[in-house]
């Protein structure tokens, strides 16, 4: 692993907006946007070193812009395929995946992600 390259930090939006019930089910995509600029204000907390982040929406949040700082990919299909397919892709590379999904966390950890849950870039 390249010490220079920034750690891949790969988001799980709906998972992430949905571990707080503060009514983002009325407009996911402006959730996804508020998440979108908070982690563009604060980056990951507790993370020392440069990130590059990565927020994964998909389905009523899919076609949130990117803004400096923060990538968004929206998922074609499935939010968590996607998210795995950004591990897989990193091969070799430092990656962590802010999701609270068993499954997905799974999945991940088997390709060498490490996992953090939703608190780590919510207040």
């Amino acid at each position: 692993m390249d010490e220079a390259t920034p750690l891949l930090v790969i988001v799980d939006a709906a998972n992430v907006v949905g571990s707080v019930p503060d009514g983002w089910w009325r407009d996911r995509r402006g959730a996804a946007e508020r998440l979108r600029d908070r982690l563009a204000a604060d980056g990951v907390p507790g993370r020392a070193g440069p990130v590059e982040i990565v927020l994964v929406v998909e389905g009523a949040a899919r076609g949130v812009e990117p803004v400096p700082g923060v990538r968004v990919e929206s998922a074609g299909r499935s939010g968590d395929d996607h998210m795995v397919e950004l591990v897989e892709r990193a091969a070799g590379r430092a990656c962590l995946v802010v999701t609270a999904d068993r499954e997905l966390r799974r999945r991940v950890t088997e390709l060498g992600a490490d996992v953090a849950g939703p608190r780590t870039v919510r207040p």
